[in-house]
């Protein structure tokens, strides 16, 4: 009978090799896994992150503050065409004096930014002859008026319906500071303050004018 002979030396080397080889691929294997488990754990915590931020901004800017840019002339020249404001909203009540942001529902819905002249049960009456304004009986003191360089800051009384009212429960009266171009509570009458956004409380834009109001 023959009698084979195999190189067992060999071939128990050759298995060393094999099973150490099998051994590193499967230890690359199992590093791979925490890898990918690490990046798509990152990539997640990312898009939390950015729907978290998200929002966070359409929170505050429905509920405490946004910003808008005067559009005309009827503010001047307290405030200018193309100035950037930001509007506080959080807890806001309309006073006397302030200047706000409201949805004007004479003009299809569009924010108009004028200054609260007087609140609810107050009563406004404007002197045309003597360039006046009463608010219960007492001249207001106006300096921040436009006065249109002419001394005559609210000459024009054509067309203004609302000049000797008073305010309703739940509304405001307003006024443009540039009295001879603005449309407001002269024309429109009282607005509700449902419709108020909130206060103007920063110019930001342009930088060189930034105030706080």
């Amino acid at each position: 009978m023959e009698q084979n002979n195999y190189p067992v030396g060999e071939n128990n080397e050759n298995e060393k090799v094999t099973s150490e080889e099998a051994v590193r691929a499967v230890e690359e294997q199992e590093t791979e896994k925490p890898a990918k488990k690490g990046i798509m754990r990152e990539i997640l915590e990312w898009i939390q992150a950015i729907a978290i931020a998200a929002i966070l901004a359409i929170l505050i800017r429905n509920f405490v503050f946004t910003v808008v840019r005067v559009d005309g002339q009827s503010m001047e020249s307290t405030l200018k065409h193309n100035d950037r404001m930001v509007v506080w909203r959080l807890g806001y009540e309309p006073e006397a004096g302030d200047i706000i942001v409201f949805k004007s529902r004479a003009t299809d819905d569009k924010y108009w930014i004028k200054r609260v002249i007087a609140t609810e049960g107050q009563h406004v009456k404007i002197d045309f002859d003597k360039n006046e304004l009463y608010v219960d009986g007492v001249k207001i003191d106006e300096p921040y008026i436009n006065d249109d360089k002419s001394g005559d800051p609210m000459m024009y009384s054509q067309g203004f319906i609302y000049t000797d009212i008073e305010v309703p429960k739940g509304c405001i009266f307003v006024m443009g500071d540039n009295r001879n171009h603005s449309s407001d509570s002269r024309i429109i009458g009282p607005v509700s303050t449902d419709d108020v956004l909130g206060e103007a409380k920063v110019r930001f834009w342009p930088f060189s004018q930034a105030k706080l109001y």
